[in-house]
């Protein structure tokens, strides 16, 4: 008997405990819910309310500003390393283009040859 009563009380106490869960559970819930419809509302107020196109435009003039005199000095360097590369490679251009001038007018010759030998051999041929 006492076993039964035992029984019926740890039984009483674990259906207590689930209906407690339960309704924790379900309070859980509901201030999800709750959570979620308030940042709902919220966000539509920040869109409807604000113009995020203007502000985006706001934002880039103002970047902009901020990095022209970044890119200013950026560009000057590029111009000047730009020139002194120039200043350094010109005279090898220049020296490379000496040295190959000779060798460039023996290839044109040599092919102005071929080409007039190759005509005489076609013109004999044909004769």
């Amino acid at each position: 008997m006492k076993f039964l009563i035992a029984a019926l009380v740890v039984i009483a106490l674990a259906q207590g405990s689930l209906a407690q869960e339960a309704l924790d559970m379900d309070a859980i819930t509901q201030k999800f819910e709750e959570i979620k419809n308030q940042v709902t509302l919220e966000m539509n107020k920040l869109i409807n309310t604000q113009d995020l196109g203007s502000q985006a435009q706001t934002f880039l003039e103002e970047q902009k500003k901020q990095f022209e005199p970044l890119l200013t000095k950026v560009l000057d360097e590029i111009k000047a390393a730009a020139a002194n590369a120039q200043e350094q490679i010109e005279p090898m251009t220049t020296s490379l283009q000496a040295q190959m001038q000779p060798m460039l007018q023996k290839a044109q010759e040599q092919i102005e040859a071929f080409v007039k030998d190759l005509t005489e051999k076609t013109k004999a041929l044909t004769n």
